[in-house]
């Protein structure tokens, strides 16, 4: 058993040997990418640059926010393991986003042709490899007035934190090993597909079914929760159920990172400095006031305290809600998105049905309910005509619920095949033993507290 250990970790290494040594022999080219691709670096906006490079540094903070935020919700004996797997992603996705994953998400599509126009399932994967062509020139249709390097930096951000999501729902029996082999397959088979068809100009679900995902809803937040259930019931339950969660401080300074760094996440995606981003930034923060505040006195209403626990999780299911509408609907508006999705997922979360799966932080619950909640509000209440339900584009409702049947189907299954694949070379769940001592320790011989 020893040996056949080593043996994955030789090859850990030697991967990321291989992608070290790739990178100082590659002829990085950023001259002779086709001109139509590019715009002159005269149509920079130094304004937009300040802001993305702000908001991208926003972007960043979640990760480790996140990891706070898990941590102090797990039992004592599986802290550092569970914030480990949330910031270990700044690593392993950073380096495949470089090598791969944004040729892969924004690469020229390939896919199919309806009525004479090419819609893209995916993107060419050499296209950008180890960021060839992505240099301080904005590019023509994607990022207009930032340099490109700088819109697959922020982009990268967002690929570093929808596999750290899924870390909560296995959270306590997910070997280590195992889950940085099925990030790295998650991110190519189903986040990067996923990105490409809803954010690249000719993807399939943003540009034929014309699905409004300004932040992430559907690409960050469904495609994570559809992958963490599917997690749980290919792993199963942990042997102990009953746990106390260690450190609420933790959550809160976790959730605090985390709105603060929202900002950027919403505000951010709208590649400028400008009065979309000024709007982002009001509906992200006033649909989470609303949201904690609708989870904490929903909680009283069903005869369950007022809880700091509570008031954390109300206020990411508001964040998370309002993500693919942040620039597309009021102020007044977003009070109701994070409202009802606040009852909706703290329904969720305590149905008894759904508990049984023993998604360890009802990751399904909070940002895969969340995801959907956010996907069919916008399809109701985005503004503009013929933009939503509510002015005139049923089409466009209806588009976006065979989309999110799409979205939820793709990421499910596709998730449970990867799962099932990384199982077949490395268990993907440690031993009795090792779950019983605890993953801080039996992981990485360390110790919290």
């Amino acid at each position: 058993m020893e040996k056949k250990l080593e043996k994955r970790w030789i090859a850990a290494f030697v991967i990321t040997a291989a992608v070290a040594i790739t990178g100082l022999f590659w002829d990085h080219d950023t001259v002779s990418a086709p001109n139509d691709q590019f715009n002159s670096t005269d149509a920079i906006v130094p304004a937009d640059v300040a802001w993305l490079l702000t908001a991208s540094c926003l972007v960043l903070l979640m990760t480790p926010g996140l990891s706070f935020f898990y941590g102090g919700m797990v039992g004592r004996k599986n802290v550092i393991s569970t914030m480990l797997k949330s910031f270990i992603c700044l690593g392993v996705i950073s380096l495949l986003w470089v090598s791969v994953g944004f040729s892969l998400s924004f690469g020229a599509p390939l896919g199919i042709t309806i009525d004479g126009v090419h819609y893209g399932l995916i993107g060419n994967p050499t296209d950008f490899a180890f960021f060839d062509f992505v240099d301080e020139h904005p590019h023509s249709k994607m990022a207009t007035t930032i340099p490109f390097v700088l819109f697959a930096l922020f982009q990268m951000k967002f690929a570093v934190i929808t596999p750290a999501i899924i870390t909560g729902a296995l959270a306590e029996r997910i070997r280590f090993i195992s889950f940085l082999m099925f990030i790295c397959l998650f991110c190519i088979f189903i986040y990067a597909p996923l990105c490409h068809m809803v954010w690249h100009p000719n993807g399939l679900l943003g540009s034929y079914f014309g699905v409004k995902d300004f932040a992430g809803g559907t690409v960050v937040h469904m495609s994570a929760g559809f992958a963490a259930i599917a997690g749980v019931l290919v792993i199963g339950k942990r042997k102990h159920l009953e746990y106390i969660p260690t450190n609420i401080p933790f959550v809160l300074l976790g959730t605090g990172m985390l709105w603060f760094g929202w900002f950027g996440f919403n505000a951010g995606s709208a590649l400028a400095a400008n009065h979309t981003a000024a709007m982002a930034f009001a509906t992200t923060t006033i649909a989470s006031a609303s949201a904690m505040l609708t989870w904490v006195f929903f909680d009283r209403l069903n005869g369950r305290k007022v809880s700091a626990l509570g008031a954390c999780i109300g206020a990411v299911v508001g964040l998370v809600a309002i993500t693919p509408a942040a620039g597309f609907v009021s102020i007044p508006k977003s009070i109701f998105f994070g409202f009802i999705a606040a009852i909706v997922s703290n329904c969720m979360v305590n149905w008894k049905s759904l508990k049984r799966f023993d998604d360890t932080l009802d990751v399904f619950a909070c940002h895969g309910v969340g995801g959907i909640m956010g996907m069919i509000l916008t399809a109701i209440f985005a503004e503009g005509e013929n933009a939503s339900l509510l002015h005139g584009g049923w089409h466009i409702f209806g588009h976006h619920m065979m989309a999110l049947l799409l979205v939820a189907a793709f990421s499910f299954f596709g998730a449970m095949a990867l799962y099932k694949v990384t199982n077949f070379f490395i268990p993907l769940r440690v031993s009795e033993e090792a779950e019983e001592q605890g993953l801080d320790l039996s992981q990485h011989n360390e110790m919290h507290g």
